[in-house]
């Protein structure tokens, strides 16, 4: 089941993120540490660190370097007009697939009570 769990995680992994982005900024470990509190505890930091720069690259964050006590400046990311286009898109894609998957889904599935 965690290979499925991972395939399925990393389709949703950019709107997960640019969801936590929409509640406030927030550097990577940062990120990383609130979805681990929200129960993806396997996710690996450098999976969302390779996010991070591919949605920066893409437009969806604002980037704004935060000087560390403990070594190099930070980089805080804050969700942008764009980002928020694309997390509205993302929200909508879910609940369509959603909705139809649910919809596939019997009421009791072999091999549950």
């Amino acid at each position: 089941m965690a290979s499925q769990m991972t395939e399925m995680l990393k389709g949703a992994l950019e709107g997960i993120v640019l969801a936590v982005l929409a509640t406030r900024p927030a550097y990577g470990y940062e990120i990383t540490a609130r979805l681990r509190e929200q129960g993806f505890t396997d996710l690996v930091e450098g999976t969302v660190y390779a996010l991070l720069i591919r949605i920066e690259q893409r437009g969806f964050v604002d980037v704004e370097k935060v000087p560390s006590e403990k070594g190099p400046p930070r980089k805080v990311y804050s969700l942008n007009t764009q980002g928020r286009a694309q997390l509205a898109e993302f929200w909508r894609t879910w609940g369509f697939l959603s909705e139809r998957i649910d919809a596939l889904r019997p009421a009791h599935p072999e091999g549950e009570n």
